[in-house]
């Protein structure tokens, strides 16, 4: 199974009171990680919605975390695909620091097309739908 996988480096106006990373902030890097993989692999898609055209709206996400991680650490946001159902892509992500796992994280976009009347779910984009699938997770029968 391929990974999508960004590094990003922690700042400390990431982290709280207490020295550790805010937990808000690993739904953020979520959103981060998605981003740079349409620009890196749905170079269309991502004008479409730059356009105003496509909108790809965060539906439901969840965390788990395992580990703190603090200011300036390098934490690695790696994305998997779990599925692609008509107009819903559902994501899984890993956090890790060092090579340990930190968090897991998890999200649902659904593809809506923008009209005069409003927004309306539409099938995931080929393109996209396309780029996902070499980052797809592997089913064990």
């Amino acid at each position: 199974m391929r990974e999508y996988v960004v590094l990003h480096r922690v700042t400390f106006d990431e982290t709280n009171l207490v020295g550790n990373v805010y937990f808000a902030h690993y739904l953020h890097w979520q959103g981060h990680c998605r981003e740079a993989f349409l620009a890196d692999h749905a170079p269309g898609v991502l004008s479409e919605v730059r356009r105003g055209e496509l909108a790809l709206a965060t539906v439901s996400c969840s965390m788990e975390y395992f580990s703190e991680c603090y200011a300036l650490d390098e934490v690695e946001i790696a994305m998997t695909l779990r599925r692609k159902r008509g107009s819903r892509v559902e994501m899984d992500y890993e956090f890790r620091r060092d090579g340990s796992l930190v968090a897991r994280g998890a999200q649902v976009v659904s593809c809506l097309r923008r009209t005069p009347s409003g927004v309306s779910p539409v099938q995931i984009p080929d393109e996209l739908s396309r780029a996902l699938s070499a980052f797809e997770k592997e089913t064990v029968s």
